[in-house]
């Protein structure tokens, strides 16, 4: 099945000049979806996770279901204040600005190995910042899944030296 045909582009969104890759239209087709599932679940088996986490919010919708078909734990990285325990937090630069993200001190157990899965990847910011909280954390990162990597915006390079998945290139 050919995932690209199913990702609609919008060009000039949310700016001019921006090419938006809309990964709704996938996540809408049945077909669609259970390949992406099935796809990024086989290319992270070797990984061997303990716990998967994903960014808040389409890093749940991956997450969740390839944590589930590995066998391992789930995780919710958030925006600050989400989260009721003792969090680590990080900041993070965007384009124009920075954000936060925060974990559960207590998300999962010392040395535990970890994955991150996120819906894309485009400069890196958000998967630098979660690589950090999973340190924080006491984790082991063992690699990062992406179900799309803009490559020319150069994401992968900020990314710590652990196996890169992404199922769709732009």
């Amino acid at each position: 099945m050919d995932l690209k045909s199913l990702i609609r582009d919008i060009p000039n969104f949310p700016k001019p000049g921006v090419q938006f890759r809309d990964i709704t239209t996938l996540l809408s087709h049945p077909h669609g979806l259970a390949a992406t599932l099935e796809r990024l679940t086989e290319k992270c088996a070797v990984l061997q996770p303990d716990v998967v986490i994903g960014m808040e919010s389409r890093g749940f919708m991956f997450g969740v279901p390839v944590a589930y078909k590995l066998g391992a734990g789930f995780v919710p990285v958030r925006k600050p204040g989400k989260l009721p325990a003792k969090t680590y937090s990080v900041e993070y630069d965007l384009e124009y600005g920075t954000d936060r993200l925060e974990i559960h001190c207590d998300a999962f157990q010392p040395g535990a190995r970890v994955l991150v899965v996120d819906d894309l990847i485009a400069t890196g910011g958000t998967a630098q910042a979660a690589a950090h909280l999973i340190d924080r954390a006491g984790g082991q990162l063992v690699g990062f899944a992406f179900v799309v990597e803009l490559r020319d915006l150069g994401g992968r390079q900020k990314l710590p030296d652990v196996p890169i998945v992404s199922l769709l290139e732009y």
